[in-house]
C-alpha cells in the first residue's frame, strides 16, 4: 500500500471516485460533498461531546481509596495501568491508519478520536495525581515492565500495530483495523465494569464519573471502526478473511479473560471467574454481529453485569439520547450541544 499524498492536485473529489482505500482524492476536506454520511454525522456528535476531567471532584475518592481492601486497590491501579496503555497506543497509532484512508470525512473523524484519546490520557493523569501518593504513581505507569500478563497483553496489540507500520499492505491493514476494533470494543469493558461495581457500593464515585465519560467516547469509537470495517469489506470483498477475524477475536477474548482473572479474580464481590468469561464472550459476540459476522460463542448471549448499566448508561437507562446504528452511544451531561441524535 502507498500512503496518500498530502495534497493531490490530480485527485478527483466526486462521490463516484471516492473510496476508503486506494482512492484518488485531493485530500481537501470538502465536507459539502460527503459519500460516507455516517462519518459526517458521527463527527458532529463527537464534537458535541467535549468534556474536561478536572471539572469532576475527586476529593472523596482519595479518602475512599485508602479504605479499599488490598485486592480492590491492586485492581484499581492495575486496571488504570492497562487503560493508560490502550489510550496511549491508540493516540499514537491512529495517524498511521489515517495516512492510508482516502476518504476525507473519515480522516476527520479519526482526528477527533485522536483528540479524545489524548483527553483520556489526561484523565488518568488527573485521577492518579489526585488519589495516588507521589511515591506510587510511577508504579502504575511502569507496571507492564514487571507484570508478565500485562506485558503480554500490551505486546499482542502493539505487535499487530507495529507489523502494519513495518509492512503496510492490505492484509496488515485489515489486521490493524480489526485490532483497533477489538481494542475499542472489547479491551476496555471489564475494567470499566470494575469501576462501576465500586460505584454501586458507594466507592470511588468521582472516578466512576470520569470512566463513564471515557466509556461514552469509546462507544463512538466502536461505531467508527464498526462502520469502517463494514464499508471496507463492501468495497473490497476479497479482503474479507473470516478465519483471521475469528482467530483474532478468540485470542483477544482469551487474553481479556486471563488478564481480568489475574487483576480482579474471585477476590472482589460482584465479579467472578464465571461472570468475567460470560461477559467477555457476550461482548465479543455482540461486536462480531455488529460487523455482519456470526457469533463465535453460541451460548454466550447474556450480559451478567446488567445491574451496572445504571452507572455506565450504555443500554438505554438515564440520559440516553438515541442509538447510533447497532452501537449505543449516550449524550453528555457536560456538553452544551447534544442535539442531532434523533436523526439517526
Amino acid at each position: 500500500m502507498d500512503k496518500k499524498k498530502l495534497f493531490n492536485p490530480s485527485g478527483k473529489d466526486t462521490l463516484e471516485n471516492r473510496k476508503i482505500l486506494g482512492g484518488n482524492s485531493t485530500n481537501i476536506f470538502n465536507l459539502n460533498n460527503v459519500k460516507y454520511q455516517w462519518a459526517n454525522n458521527l463527527y458532529r456528535n463527537m464534537m458535541s461531546n467535549f468534556w474536561i476531567p478536572e471539572k469532576i471532584d475527586l476529593t472523596s475518592d482519595k479518602n475512599d481509596f485508602y479504605n479499599l481492601s488490598k485486592e480492590e486497590q491492586n485492581a484499581y491501579e492495575g486496571i488504570l495501568s492497562f487503560l493508560i496503555f490502550l489510550d496511549s497506543i491508540q493516540t499514537n497509532n491512529l495517524s498511521n491508519i489515517s495516512e492510508y484512508i482516502t476518504a476525507p470525512e473519515i480522516n476527520l473523524v479519526l482526528a477527533i478520536q485522536t483528540f479524545q484519546e489524548a483527553v483520556h490520557s489526561q484523565s488518568y493523569q488527573y485521577i492518579i495525581e489526585s488519589i495516588i501518593t507521589k511515591e506510587s504513581r510511577n508504579n502504575i505507569y511502569d507496571r507492564w515492565r514487571d507484570d508478565k500478563i500485562l506485558f503480554e497483553r500490551n505486546s499482542y496489540i502493539a505487535k499487530i500495530y507495529q507489523s502494519f507500520i513495518d509492512n503496510p499492505s492490505k492484509e496488515t491493514f485489515i489486521k490493524v483495523i480489526i485490532a483497533d476494533y477489538l481494542l475499542e470494543g472489547l479491551y476496555f469493558y471489564n475494567g470499566f465494569n470494575y469501576f462501576y461495581l465500586l460505584a454501586l457500593k458507594g466507592k470511588m464515585m468521582g472516578t466512576s464519573d470520569i470512566i463513564k465519560l471515557i466509556n461514552r467516547d469509546e462507544l463512538t469509537h466502536v461505531v467508527l471502526f464498526q462502520q469502517l470495517i463494514k464499508n471496507i469489506f463492501e468495497e473490497n470483498p476479497e479482503l474479507l478473511n473470516e478465519q483471521i477475524i475469528y482467530q483474532m477475536f478468540d485470542e483477544a477474548v482469551k487474553q481479556e479473560i486471563i488478564w481480568t482473572n489475574h487483576i480482579i479474580g474471585n477476590n472482589i464481590s460482584g465479579i467472578t471467574y464465571k461472570t468475567t468469561e460470560e461477559y467477555t464472550k457476550f461482548l465479543a459476540n455482540k461486536r462480531l454481529m455488529n460487523i455482519g459476522l456470526k457469533p463465535l460463542y453460541p451460548n454466550s448471549n447474556k450480559n451478567p453485569y446488567i445491574n451496572l448499566e445504571i452507572f455506565s448508561d450504555t443500554e438505554g437507562a438515564g440520559n440516553v439520547k438515541a442509538n447510533f446504528f447497532e452501537g449505543t452511544v449516550t449524550s453528555y451531561n457536560m456538553s452544551s450541544s447534544i442535539e442531532g441524535w434523533d436523526e439517526f
